[in-house]
C-alpha cells in the first residue's frame, strides 16, 4: 500500500499505530457492535464526500480504513494475512459477462 510521498505502508503497521491511538484517547476498544456501526458512519461520510465531490475524500477513505484495522484488532484479526489471502482468492476467480452484459463468476477455485 503506497502512502503517496512514496512509502509503502504496511497494514499491520496501520492496525498497530491506530490500536495505540484508540488506547491512548481511551477510545473503544471492547464494543464490537458500537465499532461496526462507526464504520459505517465513516463509509457514509466517505460516500457523501465522493458524492459532493468534496476534497476530505481521502481522509474519509483513511478513517474506514483505520476502524476496519481496529475492528481486527478487537477480534483477534490477523487482518494483513487475511488480505494476502482474499487477494490470492480473488486473482484465481474467473469471471464472464452474461448475456445481458452483467459480469458473473464463472469458477472460484477454493469454494
Amino acid at each position: 500500500m503506497s502512502s503517496g510521498e512514496g512509502q509503502a505502508v504496511d497494514i499491520s503497521d496501520v492496525q498497530r499505530q491506530a490500536w495505540q491511538n484508540k488506547l491512548a484517547k481511551d477510545f473503544n476498544t471492547t464494543d464490537v457492535a458500537l465499532e461496526f456501526g462507526l464504520l459505517t458512519a465513516e463509509v457514509s461520510e466517505a460516500f457523501t464526500a465522493w458524492r459532493r465531490r468534496e476534497p476530505g475524500l481521502g481522509g474519509e477513505l483513511a478513517d474506514v480504513l483505520i476502524y476496519v484495522t481496529c475492528l481486527a484488532e478487537m477480534t483477534g484479526v490477523d487482518l494483513t494475512a487475511e488480505v494476502r489471502r482474499k487477494l490470492a482468492r480473488n486473482a484465481a476467480r474467473e469471471y464472464q459477462r452474461d448475456n445481458r452484459g452483467v459480469l458473473r463468476r464463472v469458477s472460484d477455485p477454493q469454494s
